[in-house]
């Protein structure tokens, strides 16, 4: 028996009782350690008039005054906070299955509301269904990683994520409304071209950095990115200042094992991100590539990633159009990257 729309759209969600084996062996896909974390620490948010507003203490307003005995002394009205607005920016992906090529895999259309389709029609649909499903989610993924660590100057209609509020040029612009020439504190902190020549130079430059992060309202960092040459190089720098132990048996002999299972700092784990690595391929030249660079991040009030509440990541099954034989499947997100503590994060890069 054919199958009609609605059976369609149920086995698009995964609700018909058969499903696909031998998924096909994924070669294109990396992992996204920075969206995930991301997406870990996500916090849903309303954007009235399509605006999240951070409060930001720009000062204490401080009425401080020494005084003894009956000198008089004064009250102030303070002004201490600053609306930063924030847009929310949304992003699609979806493909689509025509009639045609329904039955080129033995599936039957019909507009019969009483149609039951055979076990055959059920599995074949489900195998076209999760496969179109899978690759629109990882293609999202990829994009969407993408976009998070760029400043949105690639499109008009581009999040823009951690290259703005961690900006390798921190002094310059206007980020959530809030001037970064003006106010010394909306600058993130940098160490930029760092000469690794010199055992230890790479370790004492993450050792400031950090100090810088922490140094206005003590925000530690909570997640450490950085692309292959950077991991690299403070890999061989870690080497050769510290000692590394080798476990000795009771037989007779040692195990040497060269390779590095984890690099920490501060008790943070350091995690090469390949999408770094990816956005080189895809940029160019840039002044200050994406493998070089490492970030401080910490997702209290350094890097929000704020998903317009309700709109995240949302499966769609448009109607068929009345002049086409073709079923619409889509994903639509909406969402914002915002910061209300630029100073707690740090960007480094070597030479």
């Amino acid at each position: 028996m054919p199958v009609n729309t609605q059976q369609l759209i149920a086995g698009a969600n995964y609700q018909l009782e058969s499903y696909a084996s031998g998924d096909p062996v994924d070669q294109i896909n990396t992992d996204h350690p920075t969206l995930k974390w991301f997406i870990a620490n996500k916090q849903p948010s309303l954007f009235m008039n399509g605006i999240f507003n951070e409060k930001v203490r720009i000062t204490n307003d401080s009425n401080y005054q020494r005084y003894t005995g009956d000198d008089q002394v004064t009250y102030k009205r303070k002004d201490t906070v600053r609306k930063a607005p924030f847009q929310h920016y949304e992003q699609h992906d979806g493909f689509t299955l025509n009639e045609t090529e329904l039955a080129n895999n033995g599936i039957v259309m019909t507009d019969d509301s009483e149609a039951v389709p055979t076990d055959a029609e059920k599995s074949q649909l489900v195998n076209l269904i999760k496969e179109g499903w899978t690759t629109t989610k990882e293609g999202m993924q990829e994009n969407l990683a993408l976009d998070v660590l760029q400043d949105g100057s690639q499109s008009s209609k581009a999040l823009p994520g951690l290259d703005l509020i961690c900006s390798t040029t921190p002094s310059t612009g206007v980020i959530g409304g809030l001037s970064a020439v003006d106010y010394a504190f909306w600058r993130n902190n940098i160490s930029l071209g760092i000469v690794t020549t010199t055992a230890g130079t790479l370790v004492d430059e993450l050792e400031q950095m950090h100090r810088a992060c922490t140094r206005y309202g003590g925000i530690a960092p909570s997640f450490i990115p950085c692309g292959s040459d950077f991991y690299d190089a403070l890999r061989k720098d870690a080497r050769s200042t510290h000692e590394i132990m080798v476990n000795a048996s009771t037989s007779g002999g040692v195990t040497i094992d060269p390779s590095t299972k984890e690099l920490r700092f501060k008790g943070v784990q350091v995690i090469w991100d390949p999408d770094f690595d990816r956005l080189d391929d895809v940029l160019g030249a840039i002044t200050y590539p994406w493998k070089k660079r490492c970030y401080l991040l910490n997702s209290k009030a350094g890097a929000i990633l704020r998903p317009f509440k309700g709109r995240w990541m949302i499966n769609r099954t448009p109607a068929r159009v009345y002049d086409r034989y073709t079923h619409y499947f889509g994903l639509t997100n909406d969402c914002a990257i915002t910061t209300k503590k630029r100073n707690s994060m740090a960007v480094l890069s070597i030479s």
